[in-house]
């Protein structure tokens, strides 16, 4: 069976860096998947069953972290044992909350128009896209935890906020 003892990167066989190639990412998932699959193991012993049902469950997690940008690099802070404090420190920058304020309004004011909406979710993903790039200087390059820490927060008010236009669009094409 696999060795759980490794982190995500490990187990993959990938550098512990923000920036993956998610081919080669899916290659290491697909092959360890291959061999842990519970599908392999239906003749094996209970032991067995039950050691290929964790062992998939804990590739399938780890995948799941890793191909996720946000969920990354959270994940790279806990490894320098940087607590992200998302549950605790929700002070934010005046000028973020002031443009969280902006985004809120402004997809108030587009419920119920599909085109606007679709805009928003298209600037909002642009937007998230910047925050992405500062992240992997952040992490790969300047070994900045605490900048990291701050821009993970801030991508994570923007994920519910990419969240709540989704539901819109949902609402307006119904």
């Amino acid at each position: 069976m696999i060795n759980f003892q490794h982190n995500h990167f490990e187990l993959f066989g990938l550098e512990p860096r923000f920036r993956l190639e998610l081919a080669e990412l899916e290659r290491a998932y697909r092959s360890l998947q291959s061999r842990v699959h519970p599908d392999k193991f239906v003749q094996g012993s209970e032991a067995e069953r039950r050691t290929s049902m964790q062992s998939a469950t804990q590739v399938n997690e780890a995948y799941r972290t890793l191909k996720n940008p946000l969920a990354r690099a959270r994940y790279l802070l806990t490894l320098q044992q940087v607590d992200v404090h998302s549950e605790s420190n929700t002070a934010m920058p005046p000028e973020f909350l002031l443009r969280q304020m902006e985004w809120r309004e402004a997809v108030e004011a587009a419920a119920g128009k599909h085109d606007e909406l679709a805009a928003l979710a298209a600037r909002l993903g642009r937007e998230q896209q910047e925050y992405y790039v500062q992240l992997e200087r952040h992490l790969d390059r300047e070994n900045s935890q605490v900048q990291a820490a701050a821009s993970v927060r801030e991508l994570m008010f923007l994920e519910r906020l990419g969240e709540e236009i989704r539901d819109a669009l949902e609402r307006a094409e119904a």
